[in-house]
């Protein structure tokens, strides 16, 4: 119930999982309203079955009213519904295309926070020019300390090893300078921590390094890392839309070089396409969540499913614990 258009690009994304990965799906939400889709995509036979959860979080609910919707011991929205069935073991992480807030909040009071860890963060993977990498925060927490930023590197590197494949992940610092005496408070707070920490750390890193592929995980506030998402995707979105214009009007020869090209751009736009990746993880949780956006449609859906399912396999919910606990004894 969490998509833009729900709920026909979850079920249909839920659907498109269940028949190429073979995983089991609890859809949960209205079952009047999931129904009638789940029966117009020949799912029969198919490892699906929903729970009905007939209430909703929306982007209306905030504040204390958010708080009680959250935490009320017999919730019935959707979100706090599949939430507890993944804290009594019965499902082994939770995809949702819902309100970010608000998944964030009923993840915190439903699952809880690992031991050492005092904020949970986004950590959505950035392309780079060698790959990608994964930037933690990116919106859940607007303002930090040092220590939030150690965490946020340790959750980050064991994320990047076990789910995305990067042996001894290289961490960095979002700064406006390389040099260690570069940045704000926060950044000069956290660098001595990052150093000593035992992660494979290079240092600050800028936007440069970042997005030249020199750096796997980077750490930042959740208004920084919000900030330099955003601005990202409109970049990204801009050169895509000015390409475009440039072939339309430079004449025939440009047209005609503009479809030899295609191919070529179609490769870039798809590797800029967010629902490629389909959902961020939220790290520091007791619990596999991910969260990915409104306008996803069902293959953002799937993916995001693929995602969950490659985490829940990697076991990284155990390995970012025992790391925490680890950082927890230095």
């Amino acid at each position: 119930m969490g998509s833009d258009h729900y709920p026909t690009p979850d079920v249909e994304g839920a659907v498109m999982a269940a028949r190429e990965y073979g995983v089991e799906i609890i859809l949960t939400g209205d079952a009047s309203k999931i129904q009638p889709i789940l029966d117009s995509q020949n799912a029969a036979g198919l490892p699906l079955r929903i729970v009905h959860a007939p209430e909703m979080l929306t982007m209306h609910d905030k504040g204390e009213e958010l708080v009680m919707k959250a935490r009320h011991k017999d919730a019935q929205n959707s979100m706090a519904v599949g939430l507890d069935i993944v804290k009594r073991g019965e499902a082994d992480a939770f995809v949702t295309a819902g309100n970010t807030g608000a998944a964030m909040v009923t993840s915190l009071f439903r699952l809880g926070r690992m031991r050492g860890v005092d904020r949970p963060a986004l950590a959505p993977p950035f392309p780079t020019a060698s790959g990608y990498c994964i930037i933690l925060d990116i919106g859940a927490n607007p303002d930090c300390t040092p220590e939030n930023l150690l965490q946020f590197g340790i959750l980050g590197s064991v994320y990047a090893e076990r789910v995305r494949g990067v042996k001894n992940p290289r961490v960095g610092l979002i700064s406006n300078g390389e040099e260690a005496g570069k940045g704000s408070e926060l950044v000069k707070g956290a660098y001595p921590l990052l150093a000593n920490s035992g992660l494979n750390f290079i240092g600050n890193v800028e936007g440069k390094e970042i997005f030249g592929g020199h750096v796997d995980v980077a750490v930042t506030d959740g208004f920084t890392g919000n900030v330099l998402l955003k601005s990202t995707e409109a970049v990204a979105k801009l050169i895509i839309e000015k390409i475009r214009e440039a072939i339309k009007g430079g004449g025939p020869l440009t047209l005609l070089g503009g479809m030899l090209v295609r191919p070529a751009l179609g490769k870039i736009k798809k590797l800029l396409d967010p629902s490629e990746e389909g959902a961020a993880p939220l790290l520091g949780v007791n619990g596999l969540v991910f969260i990915g956006h409104g306008r996803s449609d069902a293959l953002a859906i799937k993916n995001a499913i693929r995602v969950a399912k490659e985490a829940a396999e990697s076991k990284v919910l155990d390995a970012m614990k025992s790391a925490i606990e680890e950082s927890l004894k230095k």
